[in-house]
């Protein structure tokens, strides 16, 4: 059983999940998520010997969510993790990420290493950091409907999602109504993100009503904005992290995602994927999970839970 408690962390209150005893993993959830993203691995971690935490972000759910837009950096969230670590009474952590929390697992290893002994990356590969700011890289290729464009100006998205929350949500977790999910990506004219989907279509699997009421409540108290502040330094971070251009991640890691993920199968995620050894010299395996999609410790709990725990114990025995 997993218990909750909220922390002060980085100068905010962090809401917790905790469980278990011994080496501290701390579990980073995504965007539009929760800590209840983890609600499968929280208890098998811990039977496994690990003190797992898994926090609210920063601007989601029962975390605090500072209304400057500047607030929500890669080195805020980042300072958030290194904060909760010393606020949960430990020195050293393996450090766990999904969809957004992965580049700031990937970010934390990079940049406090005396801390981080080890990451593991859920969906989203390590940072490349590229010739130029992202945002201004996707204006000048021509593209200019790409979600990231869409969630930039404060209050658009908000309104969109906000208005509808379940639907919102049934149809971002759910996954149903999408024909091409790489054409979700890109926003059409006057039809918002959602505008692609439609929310008639029974819940996956994985997903049963009670937990989609779960994450339903949470935004509708919560709203939308900090987590669409996160992609509102999307430029800001690539000018942040300037001093660690070509570094590599030196821990040992590990990267899980699905075979049917959006996220990797474009084009240049592909090739970041392809290419993960580049930032990760350690990496100790790369697992594509067959016919998993984007919300993989969801969907596929028992193949990710395995594969944290053998990774997990390698890496605190060393």
């Amino acid at each position: 059983m997993s218990t909750t408690r909220v922390i002060k962390a980085n100068g905010i209150d962090l809401f917790i999940r905790e469980a278990g005893q011994g080496p501290l993993v701390v579990l980073c959830h995504g965007w539009p998520e929760l800590s209840y993203s983890w609600r499968h691995q929280i208890p098998a971690l811990a039977a496994a010997g690990f003190h797992v935490v898994a926090p609210d972000m920063r601007g989601y759910g029962q975390s605090a969510a500072p209304p400057e837009v500047s607030a929500y950096s890669i080195l805020d969230l980042v300072g958030d993790v290194v904060g909760l670590v010393q606020a949960v009474g430990e020195t050293k952590a393996i450090v766990v990420g999904h969809d957004w929390g992965a580049p700031v697992a990937w970010h934390a290893a990079l940049f406090r290493p005396d801390i981080f002994s080890a990451v593991a990356g859920l969906s989203v590969p390590p940072p490349f950091r590229g010739r130029g700011r992202p945002l201004e890289l996707l204006r000048q290729g021509g593209i200019s409907n790409f979600y990231w464009q869409y969630f930039q100006a404060p209050g658009e998205a908000e309104a969109e999602f906000e208005h509808d929350v379940a639907r919102t949500m049934r149809i971002v977790l759910g996954g149903r109504g999408l024909a091409d999910p790489n054409a979700a990506m890109f926003v059409q004219e006057g039809k918002g993100f959602l505008g692609h989907a439609t929310a008639e279509e029974p819940l996956p699997a994985w997903l049963s009503e009670d937990d989609l009421a779960h994450f339903t409540e949470s935004f509708r108290k919560s709203g939308f904005r900090g987590g669409l502040n996160w992609y509102r330094n999307l430029d800001r971070n690539w000018e942040l992290t300037a001093p660690w251009q070509d570094a590599q991640i030196q821990q040992p890691s590990l990267f899980i995602a699905g075979s049917q993920d959006a996220v990797i199968t474009g084009l240049i995620g592909a090739k970041r994927v392809n290419e993960l050894e580049r930032v990760l010299p350690n990496l100790t395996r790369k697992l594509i999970i067959d016919g998993a999609g984007h919300w993989v410790q969801q969907e596929r709990p028992d193949e990710v839970n395995a594969a944290l725990v053998r990774f997990l114990r390698e890496a605190a025995s060393r």
